[in-house]
């Protein structure tokens, strides 16, 4: 099993990731850790409160065969967070695959991560200007950019960005990921049934409900 993991800060956005996470969870089993620098509760863009499952003090970067940064509107406190560059610091040069989308390529550039890479970004150019760790000969302006060991992408391309990650590591998602039409479907195939398995267990877990 392949080991995933998702960085988390102020303002981060679930809405950029969750098209990952949920096919990662959902579809395919994986299991994901949410890494934080401090054991504590962090609000997303979103306004949902979340806690990490370890913090960069209990983990090592290069466990991790992807690490995954969301974007967040307010990149500033997760760019001078020190411990977080630090961890992200030591996936530098290492197989470690690093997916990040909108504002959060920032940094990898701070970490290092994105040296004489190219990627994208969906943050303001004028970051790009104030802050001389980013090698803006290298920002190339495409919805998706991968370069390497690094998938970067804009954040209102969050389906391609999942896609492009699931196809680094093989996973068959087919060719309308997350595109589907209601039109396209006939009334047989909106209609679901578990299987005779699914249904006994779910029959045995309703037992514990006061039905």
């Amino acid at each position: 099993m392949r080991k995933f993991a998702v960085m988390l800060y102020p303002d981060f956005s679930l809405q950029e990731i969750t098209c990952l996470t949920s096919a990662l969870t959902v579809w395919f089993g994986e299991m994901v850790d949410f890494i934080a620098t401090e054991n504590r509760e962090y609000r997303s863009e979103e306004g949902l409160r979340v806690l990490p499952t370890k913090t960069t003090a209990d983990a090592r970067i290069t466990d991790y065969d992807c690490v995954i940064l969301p974007g967040t509107v307010n990149p500033l406190p997760a760019l001078f967070d020190e411990k977080l560059i630090e961890f992200l610091r030591a996936g530098a040069g290492s197989d470690v695959l690093f997916a990040a989308i909108s504002s959060s390529p920032i940094l990898l550039s701070k970490a290092g991560v994105l040296d004489g890479k190219k990627f994208t970004s969906g943050y303001f150019m004028q970051m790009a200007e104030v802050f001389q760790f980013v090698e803006k000969e290298n920002f190339i302006h495409q919805g998706i950019v991968e370069d390497g060991n690094v998938i970067t992408g804009i954040g209102m391309f969050f389906r391609e960005f999942a896609e492009a990650v699931l196809k680094r590591f093989g996973y068959d998602i087919g060719a309308d990921f997350m595109r589907y039409s209601p039109a396209e479907f006939t009334e047989e195939e909106l209609t679901f049934y578990w299987s005779e398995e699914e249904y006994r267990e779910f029959l045995e877990e309703l037992k514990g409900y006061p039905v």
